[in-house]
């Protein structure tokens, strides 16, 4: 398959690497003076992997999109609208995209997939790839499960069967909704456990995974999705990677956060709290952890240290009327 996979950082670089090495025609596009770019194309490598010489890294996206049968996108979800309208100067009607990011606009409210349809991109042609896994794992041959979701069933099959190997098994999605908001969901769950962590209550995590999943799938079903979605491998499948991994970026930004100290990398799960609170409020769903991380991201300190405005937020959740589990 001619692959072009938009976007190489750490997860565009290492999608590259591993549909290379599954005998694909990959191009690995990223901006000129992109940074990452840039370490790709002075040093052949990243802190992930080594760029395989059959790849060919390119800073020209009209290149990039025209060798394409399948395209891949994996860049900061806010950025995606703006970044279709460059590619779609070019005619990509005979595309298929696949985005492997996570995130929810917050400007809109839209998931990923449905940026892509309102520039332009017939639906039956978009895919996602998401579920659980860390590169520094897969590099090093441990492998895990993810999941390819699709309106087009015949896409995702296609994709899913033609992307397996023995490091990655593919599942077929069934349910684009739950996929798309389990999957940006969990990053704000990582955040909450980075900041458990920085609090020294680490033993709270395996209440933010039972009540994590169960406040997104409240979210999903309201949004017409299948709540049960929010317990496969989109959202709490992929706890693990993103509750306990110290790879997980948005882990550490909660941790570093208590601290009161600067992450320096993106953590996607920051605008997702924004979209979430905003479609929380759309709905008419309460999402209590959601909105404790908005709060911290985005509320005013008040004078108070992040430890003392956690311990308080946690204090005001505990407080909460007592309620029936399910």
């Amino acid at each position: 398959m001619k692959i072009s996979v938009l976007g190489c950082g750490r997860w565009g670089s290492f999608i590259a690497w591993y549909l290379c090495n599954q005998g694909n025609d990959v191009y690995s596009w990223g901006p000129e003076d992109d940074y990452s770019y840039q370490v790709l194309k002075t040093t052949g490598k990243n802190e992930y992997v080594t760029l395989d010489p059959r790849i060919r890294l390119t800073a020209d996206l009209k290149e990039a999109v025209e060798h394409a049968e399948t395209i891949i996108i994996s860049i900061s979800s806010q950025g995606l609208r703006g970044f279709m309208k460059r590619i779609t100067e070019y005619d990509v009607s005979n595309k298929n995209f696949v985005l492997c990011m996570k995130g929810i606009e917050v400007s809109t409210g839209c998931r990923l997939s449905e940026v892509l349809t309102q520039s332009g991109i017939d639906e039956n042609r978009i895919a996602v790839w998401v579920g659980p896994g860390h590169i520094q794992a897969f590099t090093q041959g441990i492998p895990n499960c993810m999941v390819i979701d699709s309106k087009n069933e015949a896409l995702k099959r296609t994709l899913a069967d033609t992307f397996k190997s023995d490091l990655i098994r593919f599942y077929y999605g069934s349910d684009l909704i739950g996929t798309e908001i389990g999957a940006a969901a969990k990053n704000v769950m990582g955040i909450v456990a980075g900041v458990l962590d920085g609090c020294g209550y680490d033993s709270l995590k395996g209440s933010l995974m039972s009540r994590g999943a169960r406040e997104v799938a409240r979210l999903i079903k309201a949004m017409g999705g299948n709540e049960l979605s929010a317990y496969g491998l989109a959202h709490l499948g992929d706890y693990e990677a993103t509750l306990f991994s110290p790879y997980s970026h948005n882990r550490g930004y909660g941790e570093m956060l208590v601290k009161g100290e600067k992450f320096a990398k993106l953590a996607e799960g920051v605008p997702t709290s924004a979209a979430m609170k905003n479609l929380g409020e759309k709905y008419g769903v309460e999402l209590p952890l959601t909105n404790a991380v908005y709060e911290l991201c985005y509320g005013a300190d008040e004078g108070l240290t992040c430890k003392q405005r956690c311990d308080r937020l946690l204090s005001k959740m505990f407080s909460r009327e007592t309620k029936t589990e399910f």
